[in-house]
């Protein structure tokens, strides 16, 4: 079976779809290590040449009168024998033949020195040096690596040239016969099994060997498949959000260490909801196919092209100024435009599929970081989209339409604790096999002064940044433990922590401080920490995580699988829950996205985390992740962001509701 199954392997990968056959195996057995047989061969003949010259010693002591004859053929076959060898390995003749060459100036130095030796005038004296005849079949069987047949031939044909010397030398003493006889028969029988079962095992040793080479090829195979898979949109197949930030990374070192000027753009569909509204989604699906295979036509060298989320595509690109940005861009816009798709649900009096592009170029400005390039792009795309869609706008920083509004809500973050403009809302996460509420996720919110809302994707960069995510930080533990833990509405209560919070020093002392004033227990409280590009693993973080620990504080890992470093944080910390990123439960619609989901959840599941999915927006994703047995969901599905005077009402409503699904046999 291991060898039907180690040839079967090789075939797939060799593109052989017959059945395994023995010649085959047979064939694949005597090409493997070619070389090194060669060299064995070789290197096996000298040793055998001289210790064949040796026993000269034992000729001049035992048959002196013949001796000269008998040394001359030694010296003359072994001389002969080597330099043919020799020519051989030089010229990369196949082992085969030089084993060929072997096994002839075996026969041939044994019957040599037989012949010349059985004419000594010391009868009684040969009559037992006879017994040198058993080197040689032992040499045959045992020394060189013949083939079993090939080996059996050659000492055969010794023991044939032993036994007739035997019968018409010493045809007098039948004792002396019957011994030797049996002894020759003997030598030859033993040997020879010995040399069969050699043979065997170096047979099954190759097939065992070749069994795990074939099986390493097929794991390291299996390794870079996932890995283009974790690296792959599985419906455009272009770039996901995980290769262009790896790509971002890379481009953003070459511009600081080297001044490599690079560009990002954003390429948003142009009323893409419509579309799919009117066409459904299979169709939208595949408008967003036809658009990626469009863009991905276009791309050159030093140019790089990923899906961002939903309808959102982008463009890294390695461009010496804006107007290379400008002309790249125009020219995906057109591409796109050029398709013709239709788009008849649109009220701008277009009625093809259109694309707005907001476009950014690396320069040098106060305070940069990577995301700061990112940001520029969405700020000159939302412009593109203010300004009618369908065209390109290049971020400006002196253009006040499309400078961003950091400054205001950095001075607005300075207040909003006093002035009550930050807020929480809470979103329930369910255990799955139970239905029942198990915690509550932590969210912030910030209106500005008319009451518009500012969202946390915008306002909490501009809090990291300016330092003022400490003081918020600690505001959203505090009022959490007071609105829902001292009320007792969730067993557990989980608050999204910053970086820049585990970086800071004291910060694990001030949440003790927190917990003392409030009178609640660290158990009731979880930290999410979310892998991404500003969290570094130095040792104040760690140390930090370990004594948040200490204080009973449950440590979740946010967002697995959107970041760089989930696996080390994985290797490197306890985490008693991860949370995975809702991309990919989302993308379970596709054979390859579910297969992804069923090993990141065996991986998580392995190191001994629970498991928690968010994103839930349907029935049938709920009952996936039961199917699959995971701890806990979170989503719209379960329920939205809820403040805290309607939290126990609608706490109630969600655990009544969400039972029923699960066990309905529909």
């Amino acid at each position: 079976m291991a060898q039907a199954k180690a040839y079967t392997d090789d075939s797939r990968v060799q593109g052989v779809t017959e059945a395994p056959s023995q010649a085959h195996l047979q064939a694949l057995y005597r090409s493997d290590r070619e070389e090194a047989r060669r060299v064995g061969v070789r290197h096996g003949l000298w040793v055998a040449v001289l210790v064949y010259l040796v026993f000269s010693i034992t000729d001049l002591l035992l048959i002196p009168d013949v001796a000269p004859l008998t040394i001359a053929v030694r010296f003359s076959v072994g001389v002969a024998t080597l330099i043919l060898v020799e020519w051989q390995y030089r010229h990369e003749t196949p082992a085969s033949y030089m084993d060929v060459t072997c096994a002839i100036a075996l026969v041939v130095a044994y019957v040599g020195w037989l012949f010349s030796a059985i004419t000594t005038e010391y009868t009684h004296t040969i009559s037992y040096y006879l017994v040198f005849g058993a080197i040689f079949m032992m040499s045959a069987n045992l020394f060189f690596s013949f083939r079993f047949s090939f080996s059996l031939v050659v000492s055969g044909f010794m023991l044939f040239a032993s036994l007739f010397v035997l019968v018409n030398w010493f045809p007098l003493d039948s004792v002396y016969q019957l011994s030797f006889g049996v002894f020759y028969i003997s030598c030859f029988v033993f040997t020879s099994y010995v040399n069969w079962r050699l043979n065997r095992e170096r047979y099954n040793v190759f097939l065992n060997a070749l069994e795990a080479k074939l099986q390493h090829a097929e794991a390291t195979e299996r390794g870079k498949a996932l890995l283009r898979l974790s690296r792959t949109d599985p419906l455009t197949g272009l770039d996901n959000r995980r290769a262009i930030d790896e790509r971002l990374r890379e481009l953003w070192d070459g511009w600081q260490h080297h001044g490599q000027t690079f560009a990002a753009m954003l390429i948003d569909v142009d009323f893409f909801k419509r579309f799919n509204d009117c066409y459904g989604h299979q169709q939208g699906d595949q408008c967003l196919v036809v658009v990626a295979e469009a863009l991905q036509a276009r791309m050159r060298p030093g140019v790089t092209i990923g899906r961002y989320g939903g309808e959102e595509f982008i463009v890294l690109a390695a461009l010496e100024n804006g107007d290379e940005a400008v002309e790249l861009a125009e020219d995906l816009r057109m591409t796109v435009q050029n398709l013709a798709l239709k788009h008849q649900q649109r009220r701008d009096g277009i009625d093809i599929v259109t694309v707005s592009i907001g476009a950014a170029i690396a320069r040098q400005h106060t305070g940069s970081k990577l995301e700061k390039i990112i940001h520029e792009a969405d700020r000159a795309l939302y412009l593109a989209k203010a300004t009618g869609r369908n065209c390109v706008k290049l971020f400006d920083p002196n253009d006040p339409q499309s400078s961003d509004e950091s400054e205001n809500i950095a001075a607005l973050l300075k207040v909003a604790i006093e002035m009550n403009l930050v807020s929480l809302v809470y979103q329930p996460i369910q255990q799955i096999g139970t239905g029942r509420i198990e915690a509550l996720e932590t969210l912030m919110r910030l209106r500005m002064l008319d009451g518009t809302s500012v969202p946390p994707s915008l306002f909490i960069p501009v809090a990291e940044r300016t330092g003022t995510i400490l003081e918020l930080g600690r505001w959203a533990i505090r009022t959490a433990c007071l609105e829902v833990i001292a009320n007792d509405l969730t067993p557990i209560v989980s608050i999204n922590v910053s970086p820049v919070q585990l970086k800071m020093p004291g910060f694990a002392a001030s949440v003790a401080a927190i917990l003392g004033e409030t009178g609640v227990s660290g158990s009731r409280l979880a930290f999410e920490i979310t892998e991404g590009l500003e969290m570094e693993m130095h040792s104040d973080v760690l140390r930090c995580i370990a004594d948040l620990k200490l204080l009973g504080i449950e440590i979740w890992l946010d967002d697995f699988g959107t970041g760089f470093a989930g696996l080390s944080w994985l290797r490197l910390i306890e985490f008693d829950t991860v949370k995975i990123d809702r991309s990919f439960l989302h993308d379970c619609d596709s054979e390859r996205g579910y297969e992804m989901f069923q090993d990141i959840v065996r991986l998580v599941r392995n190191r001994g985390p629970k498991i928690l999915v968010e994103g839930v927006e349907s029935v049938e994703q709920l009952e996936l992740l039961h199917d699959l047995k995971i701890d806990m969901a979170q989503g719209y599905y379960l329920g939205r962001p809820t403040p805290v005077d309607l939290l126990s009402r609608e706490a109630g409503v969600r655990t009544r509701g969400r039972k029923r699904p699960l066990s309905s046999p529909a």
